[in-house]
């Protein structure tokens, strides 16, 4: 099992991202601010709905109760499975208080930077 972590940060959220392949598939546990755990998805590569020659992605997502994190952990696996056409496992705990709405779309937007980073760093292995 290859192990490594990378991160992402815009003005005071850091997201990070500790991803280890086990054989041909991924588990990525994502933490930032206050971490724990508040959801997991599982994601698997699939031919596409409207082009079966494209690559899609299929998920399950399981959250704790009055945890937001499901929008993390299934969009960040389902890319990571569509991208690497491979299955994912994705474990998302951040947290930071008093959040406005604007502070929730960075935060997403971080996640979705730290993606694609992970995306690269898979694909140059």
């Amino acid at each position: 099992m290859d192990t490594f972590t990378l991160s992402e940060r815009k003005i005071r959220f850091e997201v990070t991202a500790q991803v280890s392949t086990l054989g041909n598939d991924l588990l990525v546990v994502v933490c930032g601010g206050r971490e724990h755990v508040g959801a997991a998805a599982m994601a698997q590569p699939r031919p596409g709905i409207s082009d079966p020659q494209q690559i899609g992605a299929t998920s399950s997502v399981f959250t704790y109760v009055g945890h937001k994190e499901d929008i993390i952990a299934k969009s960040m696996s389902e890319e990571l499975a569509r991208s690497l056409n491979k299955k994912v496992v994705v474990v998302a705990g951040v947290h930071w208080d008093n959040l406005d709405p604007e502070e929730i779309g960075t935060i997403v937007k971080v996640c979705s930077e730290l993606t694609k980073k992970v995306i690269a760093e898979v694909q140059k292995a």
